[in-house]
């Protein structure tokens, strides 16, 4: 077992099924060490080579225009390399304005919002 570099324990198992953890949290704003470690996770997800169920975790991260449009080139990067994508800890607002902006990208896998991490998580096992 390796550590990806926002320090999730990779592959991490949960309920028998396989996702991968994207602690792009407690971040504030300290938007230019949140946009480093995307890269640093894109290139980490570019090696692992297959594709992933991702949970992408914003808890204390400040969500303005540019990181929302980060966000976005980010999930736009990774589109080969994406089983399916859940956020956990973004307002309702950021929810909004980030699926607007999604709305145009043609992904591949479906992407959902929730409060509870553990439902996030059981969200991305599941078979649907």
């Amino acid at each position: 077992m390796i550590k990806s570099p926002g320090g999730s324990l990779f592959p991490y198992y949960y309920k028998g099924g396989e996702i991968h953890c994207l602690k792009y949290g407690s971040k504030y704003k300290k938007h230019d060490e949140l946009f480093e470690l995307m890269r640093l996770e894109e290139e980490f997800i570019f090696k692992a080579n297959k594709k992933l169920k991702i949970w992408i975790d914003l808890y204390e991260t400040s969500t303005t225009e540019i990181v929302l449009q980060e966000l976005v080139n980010n999930l736009n990067n990774l589109n080969g390399y994406v089983k399916k994508i859940s956020f956990v800890g973004l307002s309702s607002i950021s929810k909004w304005k980030l699926k607007r902006k999604i709305k145009n990208l043609k992904l591949e896998y479906p992407v959902t919002y929730f409060s509870d991490p553990e439902e996030a998580k059981t969200w991305l096992i599941s078979e649907r």
